[in-house]
């Protein structure tokens, strides 16, 4: 387990390197929300680049430091792209994240999903339904309960996916980061919940989705997965109780979030309030 304050230390020599360094952190995901993804991936520091044709995932697993799958909207295209794009992200050592969105919905989200258990994510970006569902479709978190997917949504509550979550950070040797009203990170040996945010980021459409392409940026210069998780974790949830404070309706509340995105400094974003625990 690791102790707070070098886990907050941590999490801010990342969202400096990243301020500092641009990484580009390339994306396949969610065609509804393409444009919140490089905004959000921008706002932090990074740089974003979005493909969807197998040779690009291949040469962008090769270019870039990370890269980020989201399995949100599927293309027939994608059963060729993503598992070549993930081979090749693990032939090259590359970090990356994986959003599971919808998991269990369909014969070819399962089948991709399943298949990407080799290449073993660096960072399991969703919400507690998703951690649920893919740890028991990956088999690696024994009777870990029954999964309540609901297309994008969650139906249970994050302290439903702890067992989940725990088992597959162990079994990937990454970091898993679940979405909900208090968000918990965890690398199968620390336990992290980190609070703030707002409900509005559950009122338009792409928070999550942007969460998992920031998780990709701060990969590409986090010392480790633990602090690139937290470190996207944390500034989304700074950023989402400070943009609630100005507006009042979700349209604005994006505009404001992105806002806030990009001001947050290092110091901030590591400062933001988390808990830490032992797995």
């Amino acid at each position: 387990m690791i102790e707070r304050t070098k886990l907050a230390e941590q999490v801010e020599r990342a969202a400096r390197a990243v301020r500092e360094t641009n990484p580009m952190a390339p994306s396949i995901t969610n065609t509804v929300t393409i444009n919140f993804v490089a905004n959000a991936q921008i706002a932090v520091g990074g740089s974003a680049a979005m493909v969807y044709l197998p040779d690009e995932g291949e040469a962008m697993a090769a270019a870039g430091p990370a890269l980020y799958i989201n399995v949100g909207t599927l293309l027939p295209i994608y059963e060729e792209t993503l598992p070549r794009t993930a081979r090749a992200l693990a032939a090259a050592g590359k970090p990356w994240v994986l959003d599971p969105v919808a998991v269990g919905i369909g014969e070819m989200r399962t089948k991709l999903l399943a298949g990407f258990k080799e290449q073993k994510p660096t960072i399991i970006r969703g919400n507690a339904s998703e951690v649920i569902a893919l740890a028991n479709l990956w088999g690696v978190a024994g009777d870990g309960g029954e999964s309540q997917v609901r297309g994008v949504d969650s139906t249970q509550a994050v302290d439903e996916a702890r067992e989940a979550a725990v088992a597959l950070a162990r079994y990937t040797g990454g970091a898993v980061a679940v979405s909900g009203v208090v968000d918990l990170v965890t690398d199968g040996e620390t336990v992290v919940k980190s609070h703030g945010g707002s409900h509005f980021m559950a009122e338009i459409t792409g928070s999550g989705c942007s969460l998992g392409g920031v998780c990709a940026v701060y990969a590409a210069c986090a010392e480790t997965p633990l602090a690139a998780a937290l470190a996207a974790v944390n500034v989304y949830n700074l950023a989402g109780a400070r943009a609630e404070a100005k507006v009042g309706a979700p349209g604005s509340f994006q505009v404001a979030f992105l806002d806030e995105l990009y001001r947050a400094t290092p110091e901030e974003i590591a400062a933001n309030p988390f808990d830490v625990e032992e797995a």
